[in-house]
C-alpha cells in the first residue's frame, strides 16, 4: 500500500515564502498599474476638459457674433461648419448636437452610430459623460452661453497606444515579478533547507531518547536559540536516564497491585449485582401477595397462602442477606456452590408458585408441564436460575399474556442425557440485533424497556453465570413478535440411570 503523502516542515516553509513572495509581487503589481490607470486616466480628463473650455469659447464667441436668433437655429445653422473647425483645432474628431440632442453636425466623413442618447440627457443636466467602446472613447460636455445652453460638444478619442502602453507594462511586471519570485525563492528555499536539516537532527536525538538510547555528546553546537534547544535536550536525556531503572522497579510494583486491585474490583461489582437482583426476586413476590391480601380480604384460603408465601419469601429475603454480609465480612465475593441430588418436580414447582401472586398481578396466566427427574445441582442455584428465568417472563409479557414452564429429558449434543428446562412466554420479543447480547452483564435491550420494568441487565448474566457452575448450559431457543423461549440443560443425577424418567408427553400439564 502507497505510503500517505506528508508535507513536512520543508514543504511548509517553502510553500509559505512562495506564496509570500507571490502575495508581495501581486499587491506591487495591482498597485503600481492602478496608478498608471488613474494617471492615464486623469490626463485624459484633463484633456478632454481643456478641449471642452475651448470648445464652449469657440461656440460661444460664434454665437454672440451671429444676430439674436434661438440656440436650436444656430445649432442647425452653423453645427457642420463648427464641427469641422473645432476637429481642426483639437486634432479629434468632433460631433455636435443641439440643446434637444438632435445632430448639428460632424468633423467625420460619416455620422457616428454610436448610441449617445443616455450620456446627451446627462449632458443635458450640466454634467460631463464619457462612453468606452472598445478602443474608443467618446466624451460629451455641454455648451454654454452664460446660463444659456446651446447645445452638446463629442470628442472621439482612441485608446489604442494608452491600451498598448498599459499591456508592455503589465508585460514587464510579469516579466520582473517572475524573476523576483523565482530568485527570492531559491535563497529563501536554501536558508529554510539549512534550518530544517538542523531541527532534523534534533528531531532524531529526541526519537533516539524516546527508543532508550540515551544521547552521549551534544547533536548540535550552535550559537542561537536552536543550540539552547540541543543542550537542553542533552541535558534531559541525562536525567531521564538516570531515573529510567528506579522508574520500571515501580512500574512493576504498580502493575501487580493494580492487577490485584482490578481482580478484587470485579469481584465486588459482579457480587453487588448478582446479590442485588436477587435481594429484587423475593421483594417483588411480597409485594404481590401484599397487593393481593388488600385486593382479596375476604378469602381465607388465600390470606393463609399470601401468609404463608410472604413468610417463605421473607425468610429467603433474609438468608441472603445473612450469606451477603458473612460474605462481605470475609472480603469474599462468590457464592459457594455445593451441588447434590435435587429432586426437580417440587423445586420448579416452588418458583412458580412463588411467582404467582406476580403474576396474578400483571394480569398473566403460569401454565407447567412438569416430569419427575433429579438432577445434579446446587438446589438454590437452581431456584436462583428458575426464579430469574419466570420472572422475566412474567415482567415482559403482555396483559393477558401466558408463560408455560416444562421439563423433559433429552440427548445433548454429545449423545450424554440432560434435564432440558424450558421458559415460554407470549411477551414482546427481543430484537434481532440483540439476540447475542441478552446474556452480558448489565446489558439490556432499550433504555425505555428496561426503566418501565425495572431491569438492570443482570438477571441472565446471573442465570448463565449460575447453570455454568452446574455444568450445564442455557440459550435462547426461539424469539419473536409471538414471545420467546429460552432452554436450560443440567447434568442428570447419576443415580438415575437405573431409573425410569417420565417425558412431558407422559403426564398431564398443570395449571
Amino acid at each position: 500500500m502507497a505510503s500517505q503523502f506528508r508535507l513536512g516542515l520543508k514543504g511548509k516553509m517553502s510553500l509559505l515564502l512562495a506564496l509570500l513572495l507571490v502575495f508581495i509581487v501581486t499587491c506591487l503589481s495591482v498597485l503600481v498599474l492602478r496608478g498608471i490607470r488613474d494617471n492615464q486616466r486623469t490626463m485624459l480628463e484633463q484633456s478632454f476638459s481643456r478641449q471642452a473650455e475651448a470648445a464652449n469659447l469657440r461656440v460661444r464667441e460664434e454665437y454672440l457674433s451671429e444676430s439674436k436668433i434661438p440656440p436650436d437655429r444656430f445649432m442647425e445653422q452653423t453645427g457642420q461648419r463648427l464641427a469641422v473647425d473645432l476637429g481642426a483645432q483639437s486634432g479629434m474628431a468632433v460631433t455636435l448636437y443641439t440643446a434637444d440632442g438632435a445632430f448639428a453636425g460632424t468633423s467625420l466623413p460619416f455620422q457616428s452610430k454610436a448610441d449617445v442618447q443616455d450620456a446627451l440627457q446627462y449632458t443635458a443636466q450640466g454634467h460631463s459623460a464619457y462612453i468606452t467602446q472598445g478602443d474608443q472613447l467618446l466624451f460629451l460636455a455641454p455648451l454654454y452661453n452664460a446660463d444659456q445652453r446651446l447645445g452638446t460638444v463629442q470628442f472621439h478619442a482612441t485608446l489604442v497606444e494608452q491600451n498598448a502602453f498599459y499591456a508592455r507594462i503589465c508585460q514587464l511586471f510579469i516579466l520582473a515579478g517572475a524573476t523576483v519570485l523565482g530568485v527570492g525563492f531559491l535563497i529563501g528555499y536554501v536558508y529554510v533547507r539549512r534550518q530544517v536539516n538542523v531541527i532534523d537532527r534534533l528531531n532524531k536525538a529526541a526519537v533516539q531518547i524516546g527508543q532508550g538510547e540515551y544521547l552521549l555528546t551534544l547533536p548540535i553546537v550552535r550559537k542561537d536559540e536552536l543550540g539552547e534547544l540541543a543542550q537542553g535536550i542533552y541535558e534531559m536525556s541525562g536525567s531521564i536516564s538516570a531515573s529510567v531503572g528506579a522508574l520500571h522497579e515501580e512500574k512493576q510494583k504498580l502493575i501487580e497491585t493494580v492487577g490485584r486491585l482490578r481482580e478484587l474490583e470485579q469481584q465486588q461489582k459482579q457480587f453487588i449485582g448478582n446479590i442485588s437482583h436477587e435481594l429484587k426476586t423475593p421483594l417483588t413476590s411480597i409485594i404481590a401477595y401484599a397487593d393481593l391480601l388488600t385486593m382479596y380480604s375476604d378469602d381465607p384460603a388465600l390470606l393463609d397462602d399470601a401468609g404463608r408465601r410472604i413468610h417463605a419469601e421473607a425468610q429467603r429475603l433474609y438468608s441472603l442477606v445473612e450469606k451477603a454480609l458473612q460474605l462481605s465480612a470475609m472480603d469474599v465475593y462468590e457464592f459457594e456452590t455445593r451441588a447434590e441430588s435435587v429432586s426437580l418436580r417440587p423445586l420448579l414447582e416452588e418458583a412458580a408458585a412463588r411467582l404467582q401472586g406476580k403474576a396474578d398481578s400483571c394480569g398473566v396466566t403460569i401454565h407447567t408441564s412438569l416430569v419427575e427427574g433429579e438432577v445434579w445441582a446446587d438446589p438454590e442455584n437452581v431456584m436462583h436460575i428458575m426464579l430469574n428465568l419466570l420472572d422475566n417472563a412474567i415482567k415482559y409479557n403482555r396483559p393477558g399474556g401466558q408463560v408455560r414452564l416444562l421439563n423433559y429429558v433429552a440427548a445433548s449434543a454429545e449423545g450424554a442425557q440432560r434435564m432440558r428446562i424450558e421458559v415460554a412466554d407470549t411477551g414482546i420479543g427481543i430484537p434481532k440485533e440483540a439476540v447475542s447480547r441478552i446474556f452480558d452483564p448489565f446489558y439490556t435491550v432499550s433504555r425505555d424497556r428496561s426503566r418501565a420494568s425495572g431491569g438492570t441487565g443482570l438477571g441472565l448474566a446471573l442465570v448463565r453465570n449460575l447453570t455454568e457452575k452446574q455444568g450445564g448450559t442455557v440459550q435462547l431457543v426461539e424469539t419473536g413478535p409471538s414471545g420467546s423461549r429460552l432452554r436450560v440443560e443440567l447434568l442428570l443425577h447419576a443415580g438415575d440411570s437405573n431409573k425410569t424418567i417420565y417425558t412431558a408427553d407422559d403426564e398431564g400439564a398443570d395449571s
